[in-house]
This record gives structure tokens, C-alpha cells and sequence, in this order.
């Protein structure tokens, strides 16, 4: 992230990927860290520069999620499903974690960097303790998997669907469909705020909006956000 903020605040166009091989002080969201062992993952920042108001940020995050589906499904044939705000998994297991960062000029949006980490060949029987449980493709198919046809995939994915973003389409019925946050029970914080109740939808800019227990419905728009049965980040 540090080194596409560098490159994307020298100008760099968008579309620029920085890609590496390991990650030593990688990070998430909530100041959260994130493990990838070398040679094991696909970790890679994407800048782009989207015309979107900064409250509409979400939506890349929507559609690089959902990319990220495609791509596990069409190389892996696994089905993954989106955990509020930014979380890919497989079977209830981290697989992915996005972190979208903004870069901007006033009041205006210049660039956005959104940071993937996708768990390919990683065996977390190694694994230090972790605050949610995690799974790979490798673990989840049983072989190893193609990091390049990974990407590939992915990025294809991204650029297809930012084209259709720049066409005013929007992506909220489509990623709300494949989000397994809805239809739970979930406690949301956002600061100093807490809210509890049923996790009823998204709105067109990635808010989920949860129904309180006196029928009302609150819109988080960012915040962190766990199950009521499990108590799991």
C-alpha cells in the first residue's frame, strides 16, 4: 500500500498494480495484520482513479470483491461469498481481505488504492493465532493453485467491471446478493457508536443498513461488523 500511495502521488496512471512476493509488515483494516508467508499468496495493490465522490468509494471495493468471486470460482471452481465490508470467504473462512485507501484533493476524490490479499497456497497449520478463521484455495481444492492465472483472472474481472462502473451501472443488487452478512443478527461499531439488530441490505454506495430491534434502520457506512451468535471479527 505504501509503495502504490508513492507511486500514485508521483502521477502513476490508472490501472498501475504494485505486486509482491511477501509481505513483512502487511496490514488490514482497524490496524488489523495480515499473514502470508512467502511465495504462498497473491498481494497486490490496484490504483485507480475514479470519478466518484468520496462517499462512493465503496464501490470499488464492491466491484474488486466481487472480482475477486469470479476469479476464485472461474480458476477454482469454488463458490466464495462477500463478509461486510471487505472480506471474501469460503465456507464461513477468510479466503481474501480488501483494504481500500483514498487519496484526496479537497473535497475531491484524485486516486484510490485497493490492497488485496488472497490466502492461494497458504497452510494455516503454521499459522500464528488469528482473530477469525482462515482458509486458502490450496486447502479448499486440495492442489496447488496458479498465482499468475489467479491474477489474470482477477484483474480482467476488475477492469470489466470498472468499465461498467464508469457507465453509471451500479453493482449494490449484485453484491448484495452474494453478501453473507445479510439476513444475520450482527453488532456493529463504527467509533463510539455500537448497533445491534438484523442485517436487512446494502444501499448503492456499499452502506449496510441494519434494522434495530424498534423497527428503525440504521446506515453504516463504515465500521466493524460481527455475528451476534459467534462474537467473530
Amino acid at each position: 500500500m505504501d509503495a502504490a500511495r508513492h507511486m500514485a502521488e508521483a502521477q502513476s496512471p490508472e490501472g498501475t498494480l504494485a505486486i509482491t512476493d511477501e509481505q513483512t509488515a502487511g496490514r488490514g483494516r482497524l490496524q488489523r495484520t495480515w499473514w502470508a508467508p512467502a511465495g504462498t499468496s497473491l498481494l497486490m495493490t490496484l490504483i485507480l482513479r475514479p470519478q466518484l465522490d468520496p462517499r462512493q468509494a465503496q464501490r470499488l471495493t464492491m466491484i474488486c470483491s466481487l472480482a475477486v468471486c469470479d476469479a476464485i470460482r472461474g480458476v477454482c471452481g469454488l463458490e466464495a461469498r462477500i463478509k461486510w465490508p471487505n472480506d471474501v470467504l469460503i465456507a464461513g473462512k477468510k479466503v481474501c481481505g480488501i483494504l481500500t485507501e483514498l487519496g484526496l484533493m479537497g473535497n475531491r476524490l484524485e486516486y484510490a488504492l485497493v490492497g488485496m490479499g488472497i490466502n492461494v497456497n497458504t497452510d494455516f497449520g503454521d499459522a500464528p493465532p488469528l482473530m477469525a478463521p482462515a482458509t486458502s484455495l490450496r486447502m479448499e481444492t486440495g492442489r496447488r493453485v496458479s498465482r499468475l492465472d489467479l491474477l489474470v483472472a482477477l484483474l480482467s474481472g476488475i477492469e470489466r467491471r470498472c468499465e461498467t462502473l464508469r457507465r453509471g451501472h451500479s453493482f449494490h443488487h449484485e453484491w448484495a446478493g452474494r453478501l453473507a452478512t445479510l439476513g444475520q443478527q450482527v453488532q456493529a461499531t463504527s467509533g463510539e457508536d455500537r448497533w445491534c439488530g438484523l442485517a436487512s441490505g446494502v444501499d448503492e454506495d456499499g452502506a449496510l443498513l441494519i434494522r434495530l430491534p424498534d423497527g428503525a434502520v440504521q446506515r453504516v457506512l463504515a465500521g466493524d461488523v460481527t455475528l451476534r451468535e459467534h462474537q467473530q471479527s
